[in-house]
């Protein structure tokens, strides 16, 4: 059973800025998609920004406001969970200082996006371009130190396949949104608004792909609540305890379960070798 966990954080977060992003494009196409007055004369297709800034900019803020609040509590509840052993520990000085790296410029992005929501692009042309750079780069920034981390971690602690995966989304993220932000930057420095727009939103809803991805990191601390299930500093833990740790760890390529045959062994209990079961006592084979 999963239960109500830390994964919640980014399954909130995920699930208000999807809503907030459908909400304002919805809103925009089913009353006509109107010319907005921060729209350039040759523009047809909106900005995030410029939909933001009208009757639905409550909902911009608050929408905003929450993801980064939620996601937030991901990042603090990951680098907590990794201190007392629920998720793979941190093995040195340089990991913890990338943890906290990520953590600054993951507050610097939430300052700029909820910012730039309440500063709008109608009202505060110049300081709204200045919060939304602040607010791509600050997640970006942090995600790459998110991926520094993981690779470390991933170096040290092989077994876990969670952190590869986990490594992977986010790297692709940020090669994705990289590549996406300069784009936007270059279209929309040609005056070619149409297409900055429709990177603008594509740019936001790969965000939403991000921060669910916090959903794989937080979900192993569901079964680390006994501490005899706790991750160790990758010192003297069993492959049981890689096994019961990693959500991924319990199938193998053929998708088969694979915990039973590295069971720790008790009274009266059963292993298999090659097909046969044998019963062992109090822990002799």
């Amino acid at each position: 059973m999963w239960g109500i966990s830390y994964w919640i954080f980014p399954v909130i977060s995920g699930l208000c800025w999807l809503g907030m992003l459908m909400g304002l494009l919805i809103h925009w196409c089913v009353i006509g998609r109107p010319h907005y007055a921060s729209m350039d004369p040759f523009q047809s297709i909106a900005y995030i920004s410029d939909v933001g800034a009208q009757s639905l900019k409550p909902l911009f803020i608050a929408g905003s406001c929450v993801t980064t609040i939620f996601l937030d509590l991901s990042f603090l509840s990951e680098s907590w969970l990794r201190h007392r052993g629920r998720l793979a520990k941190n093995t040195s000085l340089f990991q913890k200082i990338l943890t906290w790296l990520s953590l600054i410029f993951a507050v610097i992005g939430t300052a700029g996006l909820i910012l730039l929501s309440i500063f709008d692009t109608l009202r505060h042309p110049h300081l709204h371009d200045a919060f939304l750079v602040l607010f791509i780069g600050g997640y970006i920034i942090s995600a790459v130190f998110i991926c520094w981390e993981y690779q470390r971690l991933g170096i040290h602690f092989r077994q876990h396949r969670i952190l590869r995966i986990s490594f992977w989304v986010k790297l692709a993220f940020i090669l994705l949104e990289v590549a996406l932000a300069i784009a936007f930057g270059v279209t929309g420095h040609a005056k070619h608004y149409n297409a900055a727009a429709v990177l603008e939103w594509t740019i936001a809803f790969v965000f939403t792909f991000y921060v669910f991805s916090f959903f794989i990191d937080l979900l192993p601390a569901v079964r680390t609540r006994d501490p005899q299930h706790r991750f160790g500093a990758g010192v003297g833990e069993t492959e049981l305890q890689v096994e019961q740790n990693d959500v991924y760890a319990n199938y193998n390529d053929n998708g088969r379960m694979t915990a039973e045959s590295e069971r720790t062994l008790g009274t009266n209990d059963v292993r298999t070798v090659n097909g046969v079961k044998h019963k062992v006592e109090n822990g002799q084979s």
